[in-house]
């Protein structure tokens, strides 16, 4: 009886422990930390839910991007985007086309929105004007 009831609590620990390990390889916040330190380019967003920010990587460099919602022409969508940089040390050696770059991303996944970005990236696009 000790030992069946060992080999179930045997079967429960490494079901527990599959199961752990499966929710830490699908975690997005994971995903993003590896792509920053690959220096890839990743998107964090829940498209969905516009009340919640979303973070990006590109180049080692970490973004965060607030959504604001408003009205087109037949429906409520994403229109204003204000994005920053969550430490300004890491834009070093980005350039504007890596900007642009970021930007047509953004714009891809929403095509209404308005971008405008914050200290200091926004130096660097004033400049080029």
């Amino acid at each position: 009886m000790l030992v069946i009831s060992f080999r179930i609590l045997l079967i429960i620990a490494i079901g527990l422990l599959i199961y752990t390990l499966v929710q830490y390889l699908r975690k997005p916040e994971r995903k993003l930390k590896l792509a920053q330190n690959n220096k890839q380019f990743y998107l964090l967003d829940e498209e969905q839910n516009d009340k919640k920010n979303f973070q990006l990587t590109y180049m080692g460099c970490l973004f965060e991007g607030e959504k604001y919602l408003g009205a087109t022409e037949n429906k409520f969508e994403v229109v204003d985007i204000h994005v920053t940089v969550k430490d300004p040390h890491q834009l070093q050696g980005l350039s504007r086309e890596d900007l642009f770059f970021i930007e047509d991303e953004i714009i891809f996944h929403y095509p209404y929105a308005v971008i405008t970005w914050k200290h200091p990236i926004n130096k660097i696009l004033q400049s080029s004007k």
